[in-house]
């Protein structure tokens, strides 16, 4: 039987909460209103704790010290996590915050968490991301706040760490060297660092985690992220986009055949994520619990010994779905013994900044102009709703780098690509791209004589079609060819040959080959003959 000191729910109390307010010095503690009367509703457990204090900023500590001793604590206070260590080997304490900063600052903290394991550590940080709360934990500290450190947050985690006592080994279960520093998930408003303090305690145990939200939240992102940040991040991650499938689809993607092998073997040792399982008919939730259950059963089943991680994503919470009869309960607790919401874009409009920072750091990554945003951007930014939430922000994104001159992005070049973007939305939000064209064209030859229409309209259609149809998907599949080609359903040496006469690279972008330009500039001419 697991040892109660493994449970994964006694080690992850990490708190993240961004605050704009700062002291005189713009560092560190913010003061809480009425903070005085705190002492009267302490806890007898709260008082009277010895606690250790590191932190570069002198005001930092005299603020903590304050707050502290108010309370009834005896306190001291350092600049140098190594004078806590030091500390630690000569007498005991009760409890011990210290500012991280850097991979040495860390290591120091695992070092104290080494030496006292039975104490418990509560991390300040400047860097509020899932990449550090991981770290934070692997290091040992049962807390991680941002700064400036809001006093009722401080309380609270000294509430947390007294109230549960901090067990080592399922600290160190909890986390891994992270590899890349490029992190898929950014933000740090209050309900992405639920997310990021769930996920923590997701990363090692082997459950089946439902994440679910609305479209362009991310979902795909956060399971590979689950994945990546566990202890197996070299093995597979397979993708199965379930959509409509059929019976028939799903047993055939689920198991293959002779020739090729399904989704469960392919996923073997690493993560199976069901993209979708929301759009599944009962029918065909039906046949999925079956094929599932079946695998487990299997002697050679992949699911038989856990080799399989199954993540599942929703657009929707399926317990609503279940209670209107739309969703099958035994498929859901076999789906989700973990489920996780994943916030819209609207409801944490405080992390757009950043979240637009890194996408434009990926834009240029992937090959498109490298730019930066000026704060009265990034206002205008966040005064829109996002109803497509951050993939509708990475496509604005992506569309200002394209499209716009100069290196930086102005509030002037946001709002006309989104008014443009508007317009063509409230054009024909139900208008198909067949009768959209049939409607420029019809209006087009009404308008002037056919006389006075130039030659080569079927070519200079088909180039203005052609081209932006391939940009898109080759650049939504990041230069993947044979991903486009499957995608277009053309051959994948059509598709090359397509991309070399219209000049694109793999990007999608132009390429600089003097004869594919020449052949480029003729197409655009023929197709400039025609004002549509």
């Amino acid at each position: 039987m697991q040892k109660s000191a493994e449970r994964p729910n006694a080690l992850i109390r990490l708190s993240y909460r961004t605050s704009k307010i700062q002291n005189s010095r713009n560092r560190s503690i913010v003061p809480l209103s009425g903070l005085g009367h705190r002492s009267e509703q302490v806890d007898q457990s709260m008082k009277s704790k010895r606690i250790l204090i590191a932190d570069r900023d002198t005001a930092v500590r005299l603020k903590l010290s304050q707050i502290l001793n108010d309370l009834g604590h005896q306190v001291r206070t350092t600049s140098s996590a190594e004078t806590v260590l030091n500390w630690l080997s000569q007498e005991d304490a009760d409890l011990v915050i210290a500012e991280a900063v850097g991979e040495g600052r860390l290591a120091i903290v695992e070092e104290i968490h080494k030496a006292r394991p039975q104490v418990p550590i509560i991390l300040t940080s400047d860097q509020t991301t899932l990449a550090m709360a991981v770290k934070s934990v692997g290091a040992g500290a049962a807390e991680l706040l941002p700064k400036p450190v809001q006093s009722h947050r401080l309380l609270a985690a000294i509430d947390r760490a007294f109230a549960c006592a901090h067990d080592a080994e399922a600290a160190k279960a909890q986390a891994r060297a992270i590899r890349d520093e490029r992190l898929p998930i950014v933000g740090s408003a209050e309900s992405m660092q639920r997310v990021y303090r769930t996920f923590a305690g997701l990363v090692k145990p082997n459950l089946p985690v439902l994440i679910w939200g609305e479209s362009g939240v991310g979902k795909t992102v956060s399971a590979r992220a689950l994945h990546d940040f566990g202890p197996r991040p070299e093995a597979p991650f397979i993708r199965l986009p379930l959509g409509a499938a059929s019976d028939e689809t799903l047993t055939h993607e689920l198991l293959g055949d002779e020739r090729s092998p399904g989704k469960l073997a392919q996923a073997a040792g690493g993560a199976l994520f069901l993209d979708g399982i929301d759009d599944l008919s009962l029918s065909a939730q039906g046949r999925l619990l079956q094929l599932l259950e079946g695998a487990g059963a299997q002697p050679s089943g992949c699911l038989a010994s856990g080799g399989v991680r199954l993540i599942a994503s929703s657009q929707q919470d399926l317990r609503l779905a279940i209670a209107a009869g739309d969703f099958r309960p035994d498929l859901y607790f076999r789906l989700a013994a973990a489920a996780v919401r994943l916030p819209p874009l609207r409801e944490r409009l405080e992390d757009v900044p950043a979240l637009t920072r890194a996408l434009l750091l990926r834009a240029s990554r992937d090959g498109l102009p490298n730019k930066m945003i000026d704060a009265a951007a990034l206002r205008r930014l966040q005064q829109h709703d996002w109803p497509g939430n951050v993939r509708e922000l990475d496509n604005l994104v992506r569309r200002l780098c394209a499209l716009h001159t100069g290196g930086l992005i102005t509030a002037q070049a946001v709002e006309l690509e989104m008014s443009t973007a508007s317009d063509e939305a409230e054009e024909a939000p139900d208008t198909s791209l067949s009768e959209l064209v049939q409607k420029r064209l019809s209006s087009y030859l009404a308008n002037q004589p056919l006389s006075d229409v130039p030659p080569g309209l079927y070519d200079a259609v088909i180039h203005m079609v052609e081209r932006p149809l391939l940009q898109v998907v080759l650049s939504a599949t990041r230069g993947n060819q044979l991903q486009a080609a499957e995608i277009l359903g053309i051959n994948r040496n059509t598709l090359r040959r397509k991309t070399q006469d219209l000049g694109l690279d793999k990007w999608g972008g132009g390429r600089s080959d003097t004869s594919v330009v020449a052949n480029d500039m003729a197409n655009e001419t023929r197709a400039a003959a025609f004002s549509f």
